[in-house]
């Protein structure tokens, strides 16, 4: 049984380090993170497959791509978004040097979701590593093919003391909730939200939320229903029919 304490524990001792506040080692992370979609595109689609049946097209572009992308963009801008942000002065402090320094919050706690079961657990590891956090990685245990692929590739490319990956069901979730993070990211049914949220509350830990739901469309009498056939239709099927399209 994994010691959730020590994993959280060894995070937060790494983070204390320093080490993820330099940015070149948060560069190089996303570089590895960048190598890591690269090198193993094939075998994340077969593990897609495998757990979803998503087609090889389908998933290239929902689950790779648009993470390559979150890296491009996040290693585009890294510098920009750790150097000081000037802001206008005030009259208390018109003798001063004012700016805005973004600082890390910590050991950040990140819960995958089984339906976009690469992008929905990396992209939030994406914002931790730019932004010098050290990261706890649950992946869901529902798509197991793509959790234990995650598992091998993670502990292989990143940081193991900074972005630890834990496996298992919901009760390795509740036993990780019961320990304390500086900021919480699920995604997921609003009935687990609520049991992360209620967790979060006892540190008044900040965190986000991703909850399931509909996204309502509206087909108005004027509109060329052929062209809006086809897009309500790309809206209900895509991601193998998971996209929460309602009309």
């Amino acid at each position: 049984m994994t010691n959730f304490s020590q994993v959280v524990e060894r995070a937060r001792e790494a983070f204390r380090s320093g080490r993820t506040r330099n940015v070149e080692f948060r560069r190089n992370q996303l570089r590895s993170l960048r190598r890591l979609l690269d090198e193993n595109q094939l075998d994340i689609l077969d593990a897609l497959y495998a757990d979803l049946h998503k087609s090889k097209h389908e998933a290239t572009i929902l689950e790779i791509n648009t993470l390559r992308a979150e890296v491009d963009v996040a290693l585009f801008n890294l510098d920009d978004w750790v150097k000081p942000q000037k802001v206008s002065k005030t009259i208390p402090t018109i003798m001063e040097s004012v700016y805005i320094q973004y600082e890390p919050y910590g050991v950040a706690l990140v819960l995958g979701a089984w339906n976009y079961p690469v992008n929905l657990l990396l992209t939030p590891v994406v914002g931790a590593i730019a932004a010098g956090n050290c990261c706890i990685i649950k992946p869901s245990e529902v798509s197991r093919s793509t959790e234990r692929l995650m598992a091998q590739l993670i502990s292989k490319y990143l940081d193991q003391d900074c972005f630890p990956v834990v496996c298992g069901g919901p009760e390795v979730a509740g036993e990780l909730l019961k320990e304390r993070f500086d900021y919480i990211f699920y995604t997921g049914s609003t009935t687990v939200g609520r049991i992360v949220r209620e967790a979060a509350n006892k540190y008044l830990t900040p965190c986000t939320l991703e909850m399931g739901g509909k996204s309502p469309a509206y087909v108005d009498d004027d509109c060329d229903f052929s062209i809006a056939t086809k897009r309500l239709l790309w809206g209900k099927l895509v991601n193998v029919g998971d996209r929460k399209s309602v009309v």
